[in-house]
């Protein structure tokens, strides 16, 4: 045997491990699990013996002197006393590749349509990376969302984050599917966190339809799943959004909703004992969302990051403590009326309340200056509006007025749109511009 040889398999025996670790399970509490006799740490991902001989898959969320708290990622059924806890392999990390076109997966990276393994070149990160911010790219170039309203008054960027605020049941998963199928984009990563199971066959029937599914990646974690699920398939979307858009792609990523993964985090918190802060969110569920957003967006690649979030307002409420949270750190915010919605105006975007911060930078200024006097003409008609039928109104008192009055029904057409109808940028600002010198 040569020198190198022996010196090899020498490393090789001090590396081997003789035993296999493994904690204890001791206690079972909620949502959590407690173990003893293993370290392992925050994050480490660790395989618990079940009654029947199987695993069940949990994640270390906490610890607690000797105790280290497990959150199991599937129902915790068939556990016992005493059973056994056996770390994982702290290298084992997905493999992604173009071959994750097409395919629905769940948040641990695993297949749900029955299309076999993913399969894939190159290691995705382990966590959501950060972009140095005085290395990401500016935000210059529109990005076409086939929405009329949107494109015209409320341009976005490509590399923007937007977020899609409204109460439930007004609108946002129609308009989500109206922005998915109408966006060109070379992919689109779609992240359907916390809400109905059924939706999830429905989006991607009917908003992704076939064409559009072979260019998008969907990660689901229905209402159902364990809150570490929705929280993991949040950030695996950010991070696979993240890998194409450093293969120099232009990457659309869209979260439904922002409110679920945030709601996550409380039940996780608060069973760790964390304390209520607002509405019951514990301060971390604020801590993890500006985490989560600043993920997303241009980095120093030749691609992009346009991020779009859906975010619930609880009884409508503007002032709903994530919807705040999501407002001060978005690139802007699109408000859905229930009003509007009400009286089947579709897509029932408040005009007043909705705002594009990456507008001025990436429109020209005639476009800006059509878009400012539509939004007080706009802003005009909703104050005279309800003055009508009371006969408060009196036509020539005040000009702004009079041409609210008379634009109305031009001005409510223009706002509304076809669910299967896209209008392209050039298409919306044309229209805009024809709008507001006719008044």
């Amino acid at each position: 045997m040569k020198p190198n040889d022996f010196e090899q398999a020498l490393r090789a025996i001090n590396t081997t491990p003789l035993a296999k670790v493994a904690g204890k399970l001791v206690r079972v509490h909620g949502p959590l699990l407690a173990c003893t006799g293993c370290q392992l740490a925050i994050g480490q991902h660790c395989q618990v013996e079940d009654a029947r001989s199987g695993y069940i898959a949990a994640q270390v969320v906490g610890f607690d002197k000797d105790i280290t708290w497990l959150m199991p990622l599937s129902q915790p059924e068939g556990l016992s006393s005493g059973a056994r806890v056996f770390p994982t392999d702290k290298n084992d990390r997905l493999m992604i590749g173009e071959h994750w076109l097409g395919r629905v997966i769940n948040g641990m990276g695993e297949p749900l349509d029955d299309k076999g393994k993913l399969h894939g070149e190159t290691p995705l990160d382990a966590q959501i990376s950060q972009v140095h911010p005085l290395k990401r790219r500016a935000v210059n170039t529109v990005l076409d969302v086939g929405v009329r309203a949107i494109n015209s008054l409320l341009t976005i960027g490509k590399g923007q984050r937007v977020g899609l605020m409204a109460g439930s049941g007004v609108g946002k998963s129609v308009l989500i599917g109206m922005i998915t199928r109408f966006t060109q984009a070379d992919v689109v990563v779609v992240g359907l966190i916390g809400e109905r199971g059924r939706e999830v066959r429905e989006f991607i029937d009917e908003a992704l339809q076939e064409e559009g599914l072979a260019k998008s990646v969907v990660v689901a974690a229905p209402a159902g799943e364990s809150p570490l699920m929705r929280i993991q398939a949040t950030e695996l979307c950010h991070r696979i959004a993240a890998w194409f858009r450093d293969q120099g792609k232009d990457v659309l990523l869209i979260v439904d909703s922002l409110t679920r993964y945030a709601m996550a985090q409380r039940e996780i918190a608060l069973s760790l004992g964390e304390p209520p802060a607002t509405k019951g969110y514990p301060p971390s569920a604020f801590a993890m969302i500006p985490r989560l957003v600043e993920s997303a967006g241009n980095s120093t690649s030749a691609g992009t990051m346009t991020a779009i979030y859906t975010v619930l307002a609880e009884g409508d409420d503007q002032q709903d403590p994530i919807v705040d949270c999501a407002r001060a750190v978005l690139d802007g915010h699109i408000v859905l009326s229930r009003q509007l919605a009400e009286s089947g105006h579709y897509p029932a975007i408040d005009i007043g309340q909705s705002i594009s911060r990456c507008m001025s930078q990436i429109t020209v200024r005639a476009h800006q200056e059509a878009a400012r006097a539509f939004k007080q003409t706009w802003a005009a008609w909703q104050q005279v509006k309800p003055l009508i039928p009371l006969g408060g109104y009196v036509a020539g008192a005040d000009p702004l007025a009079d041409k609210a009055v008379s634009l109305a029904p031009a001005i409510g057409r223009f706002l509304q749109q076809d669910v299967n109808d896209a209008v392209a940028t050039l298409q919306a600002i044309h229209e805009l511009s024809t709008l507001v010198q006719a008044g």
